[in-house]
């Protein structure tokens, strides 16, 4: 597959590509030019680590929305065995944008869930752009209540840039059905380990991202609005969504520094997503470190430490 380049990463994109036309020639003629395409090589990851040094706000949520960034389900394909999906809330119907179901991680039982976008115009139909609609969260709820009643850990991947804002999706209560899940994540007994892959968008966000363990990727976004809906409400006027980016406080660093989350997952030069295969390992040695960390609590200190962070939101020191 062609790789798909952003517009700040262009200069990357034409160094990319002569590295290939270098290779071609070499490879179609008796041309050793090894030491020109290694130099060429040792630019482009220059190159690239100096761009990606100094992205901008705008320029990190572009990241975080890639088509090729990996989504839920390459992270279950990738870093669990034996899943099983689940289906259904029970209620009303199947939410495609919501995976849900049972699996091995390192050979110990887990429930897993996530958003799940597509990559093109028919997947985006299917999972409805990655956006839950009320029986999405039902499932997922159904899913966790199921993994405590079994002793499961929870594992998320949050992946949406917001619940879907339907009228179908209000007459069947989208609101109660967020509202629910953050209420009743709160105190479930089992561990919860949050992982924000890509946009983590307001409510449609939160819904699956109470946890104990909060994680972020280095260029995922986690806010209570998209720039651009920001923008709208500000400004009234959209193209100003760079700005809004500015003033949100969307990126995980920043995030970090107001312990909004725990960790922020570093991501190969370059990003996600033209290195899948290594954020794979980070993700995985990750969430191997956080299941054995969140072994020594019990359920009642899982749910005290759980609540604590919770009422902690929003608490700042005026003398500093």
């Amino acid at each position: 597959m062609k790789k798909q380049y952003l517009e700040f990463e262009r200069p990357i994109a034409e160094l990319s590509n002569k590295i290939s036309e270098l290779k071609a020639v070499q490879n179609d003629s008796s041309l050793d030019i090894t030491h020109e395409i290694s130099q060429l090589q040792s630019k482009l990851d220059e190159l690239t680590k100096d761009i990606y040094s100094k992205l901008t706000p705008w320029q990190i949520v572009q990241v975080a929305r890639h088509l090729e960034r990996p989504r839920t389900l390459n992270y279950i394909e990738n870093l669990f065995d034996n899943f099983i999906e689940l289906h259904g809330d029970r209620h009303f119907a199947d939410d495609k944008s919501i995976i849900c179901g049972i699996a091995k991680f390192e050979g110990q039982s887990v429930a897993v869930l996530g958003h799940q976008k597509g990559r093109d115009t028919k997947e985006n139909l299917e999972r409805n752009f990655g956006m839950p609609k009320p029986e999405g969260y039902r499932k997922a709820l159904r899913v966790m209540k199921l993994a405590e009643k079994f002793n499961l850990p929870i594992i998320t991947f949050v992946d949406t840039n917001g619940a879907y804002p339907g009228i179908g999706a209000e007459e069947r209560n989208q609101s109660e059905a967020i509202g629910r899940n953050l209420y009743e994540m709160a105190q479930l007994k089992t561990p919860i380990v949050v992982t924000i892959i890509g946009e983590g968008g307001s409510g449609g966000a939160l819904a699956i991202a109470v946890g104990d363990q909060i994680n972020m990727l280095e260029y995922a976004i986690y806010s209570v609005i998209s720039p651009e809906g920001c923008a709208s409400i500000l400004w009234k006027d959209s193209t100003k969504a760079s700005m809004a980016a500015e003033i949100l406080g969307i990126t995980a660093h920043k995030l970090k520094s107001l312990n909004l989350v725990d960790n922020v997952i570093n991501e190969p030069k370059g990003a996600a997503h033209f290195h899948h295969p290594e954020i794979m390992i980070k993700i995985k040695k990750t969430l191997r470190d956080n299941l054995k960390k969140l072994k020594e609590y019990s359920k009642d200190e899982l749910i005290e430490r759980r609540l604590n962070r919770i009422m902690s939101y929003g608490k700042f020191d005026v003398t500093k």
